[in-house]
């Protein structure tokens, strides 16, 4: 067979089998995500991640509100996220480190859980200790400072049986509600 014949045919072997390899990366990704939320809103919303600059980019284009993020890899559990419109827009002043858009009342979902690195402060390091906060399946309010009244305001150890505010008295701050899992 011709070299150059062999050489053509192997790389397109290759390419085929890096195509297929991304495409059950994206798939085990977006199913990844989808687990965030009830699968009536997963199925149908958009599923972001990101790509290798760390850049957010759209895996699948949805048809209700909300946006599914597959799992934090930097942190110890499964912590994918699935948030409304206005909880994107607050999700994106929190990474900009920008205000939350004012009047505008978000709402997520986590029913995998997650693990935050503190309860109190946003942007605290990962914990050096390996301590890390521990919620089980719950959802969020995002956005909602002046509706939070009377919920419980603790510090770094919560009770995560029962709504509570995370990172009071900052501009993420949000309501935690523990709801049971799938």
């Amino acid at each position: 067979m011709d070299n150059r014949l062999c050489f053509l045919l192997t790389v397109m072997t290759l390419t085929t089998m890096a195509g297929a390899a991304r495409a059950a990366d994206n798939d085990a990704i977006i199913s990844n995500a989808m687990s965030a939320a009830p699968e009536a809103v997963g199925k149908n919303a958009t599923i972001m991640s990101f790509d290798d600059q760390g850049q957010m980019i759209t895996l699948r284009e949805g048809t209700n509100n909300f946006t599914c993020i597959p799992d934090d890899p930097t942190t110890p559990s499964n912590d994918p996220m699935c948030v409304d419109d206005n909880g994107m827009a607050w999700l994106n002043a929190f990474v900009s480190k920008t205000a939350p858009p004012e009047g505008k009342v978000g709402f997520g979902y986590m029913l995998q859980g997650e693990t935050a690195a503190s309860n109190v402060d946003p942007f605290a390091a990962p914990p050096a200790d390996g301590k890390w906060s521990e919620a089980g399946p719950h959802v969020m309010i995002f956005n909602a400072k002046g509706a939070m009244v009377g919920y419980p305001r603790p510090d770094e150890d919560p009770d995560m049986t029962q709504p509570f505010i995370m990172w009071k008295d900052t501009p993420y701050e949000h309501l935690m509600i523990p709801v049971s899992g799938k």
